[in-house]
Order: C-alpha cells, then sequence, then structure tokens
C-alpha cells in the first residue's frame, strides 16, 4: 500500500465514534482512504461485543484500525483482537494498524496477537492523551464538581494528543516502511495530572483545584455511578499499576514516524480555551 493508492483502499475504523476512532477516520478521509466508520449505529454496524457484525464491517475491506471498545488490556480483549485479526485475514485484509497502551503488561497478549495474524500490522503504544481532559468522564467531572478527583497522585505523565496518534496510524496505512513496526509515542514533556490542571485553570481564569484519591477510593465512585463490579476492579488495578511512574519519560516516537515533534500541551490547552471547552 502506497500514499498513491489510498483512494483505492478502504479502512475499517474501529469505535469510530470514540475518541481515537473519530479522529483517525478524519484524518484518514483527508488522506484519501474510503472509510468505513465501525460503531453500532452505522449503516453497516461493527460491535466488539456482537461477533455477529463482523463479516459484513470487514466486506471489501482492505485495512483496519483496532482501538478495543473498553481498555487494550482488559481481560476479554486478547481473545477479541485475535478472533477479529483472524476474521480480517480471512476475508482480504492486508493491513492492520492497533491503538495499545505503553507500559500496560496486559496489553502484550492483544499486540502478539496482532502479530502473529498474518497481516501487514503496525502497533501504537500511546501515552495518555491529552483529550481525556477535554471529552469524556474527566471532563464531565470537571464540568459537574468543578475540580477533578483523581487517582494520578503527583506522577508525571507524557500526555499525547488524539490527533498525532491519528496522523501516525494513517501513516502506517499508507506507507510500507511502518510495517512490522511498534511505536512507542509520547507528548515532548511530563506533567503531573495536578500540574496540567493548574495550566488549564490558570489558561481559562477559573480555579479548578485537583483532588488526588487513591485508585480503590475512585474505585468506590466508579460503583456508585454504575459501572459493573468486574470493570470496576480491572480499572482500580489498572490505575495502580499504571500511575505508578513506570511511564514517567519521554520518547521520540512521533519524531521517529511522523519526522516531526509532537504536539504540546500548551498548544492543545490554547485551542479548547478559545473554543470555550472548560467553561462552567
Amino acid at each position: 500500500m502506497t500514499q498513491q493508492t489510498n483512494s483505492k483502499q478502504t479502512v475499517l475504523v474501529t469505535q469510530a465514534t470514540g475518541r481515537t476512532g473519530r479522529v483517525v477516520a478524519e484524518a484518514a478521509e483527508l488522506a484519501g482512504f474510503r472509510v468505513r466508520r465501525g460503531s453500532r449505529s452505522a449503516a453497516v454496524p461493527f460491535d466488539w461485543t456482537d461477533r455477529s457484525t463482523w463479516d459484513a464491517a470487514l466486506d471489501g475491506v482492505d485495512a483496519a484500525y483496532f482501538a478495543y471498545y473498553f481498555d487494550i488490556g482488559a481481560p476479554q480483549a486478547a481473545e477479541d483482537v485475535a478472533a477479529l485479526a483472524a476474521k480480517a485475514v480471512e476475508k482480504g485484509v492486508r493491513r492492520i494498524v492497533l491503538l495499545s497502551a505503553r507500559g500496560e503488561t496486559h496489553a502484550e497478549a492483544a499486540e502478539r496477537a496482532v502479530r502473529e495474524s498474518g497481516a501487514e500490522w503496525t502497533i501504537v503504544q500511546a501515552a495518555w492523551f491529552m483529550q481525556n481532559f477535554s471529552e469524556g468522564d474527566l471532563l464531565g467531572s470537571l464540568r459537574a464538581t468543578g475540580e477533578l478527583a483523581f487517582p494520578g497522585g503527583e506522577v508525571t505523565e507524557p500526555f499525547i494528543d488524539v490527533r498525532d496518534i491519528a496522523d501516525l496510524v494513517v501513516a502506517a496505512l499508507s506507507d510500507d516502511r511502518h510495517v512490522g513496526r511498534s511505536y512507542d509515542v509520547t507528548g515532548p514533556r511530563l506533567l503531573s495530572f495536578r500540574t496540567a490542571v493548574e495550566e488549564i485553570s490558570a489558561a481559562t481564569g477559573r480555579e479548578i483545584p485537583y483532588i488526588p484519591v487513591p485508585a480503590r477510593a475512585f474505585g468506590e465512585i466508579l460503583a456508585e455511578m454504575g459501572v459493573p463490579e468486574a470493570e470496576v476492579a480491572f480499572l482500580v488495578e489498572l490505575f495502580e499499576t499504571m500511575l505508578d511512574g513506570h511511564n514517567s519519560q519521554l520518547t521520540d516516537g512521533i519524531q521517529e514516524a511522523l519526522g516531526r515533534a509532537p504536539r504540546s500541551f500548551e498548544d492543545f490547552v490554547r485551542e479548547h480555551v478559545a473554543a470555550g471547552t472548560w467553561k462552567d
């Protein structure tokens, strides 16, 4: 697959209404791909939890972007990823790009399933997203309570902009040089959750307290919100193991893959302040 043949290629983007899938779908379309947006509400639906949707979603597809619906290290993820990869290869899909998580031991089984699928593969091992602060549960908490209570302690994280992930995914779908590569990707700067919230607070002119809470206490909050017990248990373990400082280092993955620096947290904040994301 080359850049010049993108217009002849159809790519299935799973989780196409999700945090990365939406951006990947838009970037792939701009790059000239025909994009099949994989979601439960799509004209041709795709649902990770309903394998009866997989055949139709993969019909006529040349390449695929796999973003697992819960967490790539979740107990069911490796089995589902392996099954979808096998089905994709059976249906003629040549290339798979998998979104994984850097430093997450439980993600290794899903990564191995893609490597052993028989497809051309690229794996993107991503840091925590900057967009966690601008959409989803963390944004909901900021808006509802005016503060952020989260089990991040004072650990630093090299937050990455989802748009950099999307650019890398499209490059991997387009260019043979990314085949068989795993990229560990981060943003350009280490920030604690406290510092990130302080920078958002300063840019918005709002006082937004950051309240570090133990993972298990956060799990109790999730349970009260109706999150299933098994998911709560997994998330508590995830927070305890992923936010222990072992990912507090920068990489040059974006520079290596794309030949440019990753987007900065400062620019991310500036753009979302201008868009009114954190207004009361």
